[in-house]
């Protein structure tokens, strides 16, 4: 299996799904499209992932290549390949479906529970509850037709399944040590006063990478079956 995903900056790369592919013996490729690499042929894809960063879904001018992105990302939709946005991943998933993306309630960042809100066979076993690693000031709307499946206090929308393969996490999954140090280095979240951000001493003493990372890895075994 062929999985592709698209990075937006160096600090944000696929983290644990690097090492989930290479376990699987799954083919993995990556297009940087803040350095304009060329987006691969679809057909040559089985699974796309879109990752995180820190812009958002309608800064085309600062970021031409969104315009592109989004195109390629309603080709892979209309092909019926299997996709999975992660932050503004998700996010640029719910715009193409025409969903609205806006400020969220809270900014959240840090170590803080994540709910259930609706079941999906690609969730099975997934606890009711689990703590998850947010960093993120925006929120996307449930696309109409799909399923809403997580929220959190301060983020009541955290994801979405739309059509049993298209599939959106506002949160993080794939966080592991070394991704969480590259986004803490990133930004000064000690700078931020709000009730969702925790400092950076906390966010670097308390993690739950192992078990996000499993929970993840279920969820892409499901999804590329």
């Amino acid at each position: 299996m062929h999985i592709h995903y698209l990075q937006h900056v160096d600090f944000e790369g696929p983290g644990y799904i690097e090492q989930w592919a290479k376990d699987q013996g799954h083919l993995l490729s990556g297009t940087k499209l803040y350095d304009k690499e060329p987006l691969p042929d679809l057909q040559e894809i089985d699974l796309l992932v879109v990752m995180g960063g820190p812009m958002g879904v309608s800064d085309e001018e600062q970021h031409p290549w969104l315009k592109e992105e989004k195109a390629y990302i309603s080709r892979a939709i209309a092909m019926d390949k299997r996709v999975l946005g992660i932050c503004l991943g998700a996010q640029l998933l719910a715009h193409v479906l025409g969903a609205e993306v806006a400020r969220a309630p809270h900014t959240e960042i840090g170590w803080f529970p994540a709910t259930l809100e609706n079941t999906h066979p690609l969730l099975a076993d997934l606890p009711e509850s689990f703590v998850a690693f947010h960093w993120h000031g925006d929120m996307f709307d449930i696309p109409k037709g799909a399923l809403h499946i997580f929220k959190s206090e301060g983020c009541p929308h955290q994801g979405f399944i739309y059509r049993d393969q298209v599939v959106g996490f506002q949160f993080h999954f794939e966080t592991t040590p070394e991704s969480l140090s590259a986004l803490l280095a990133s930004d000064n979240v000690d700078d931020y006063q709000e009730t969702y951000v925790q400092s950076s001493e906390q966010i670097r003493k308390t993690h739950h990478c192992l078990q996000l990372n499993s929970y993840l890895s279920d969820i892409l075994t499901r999804l590329t079956e």
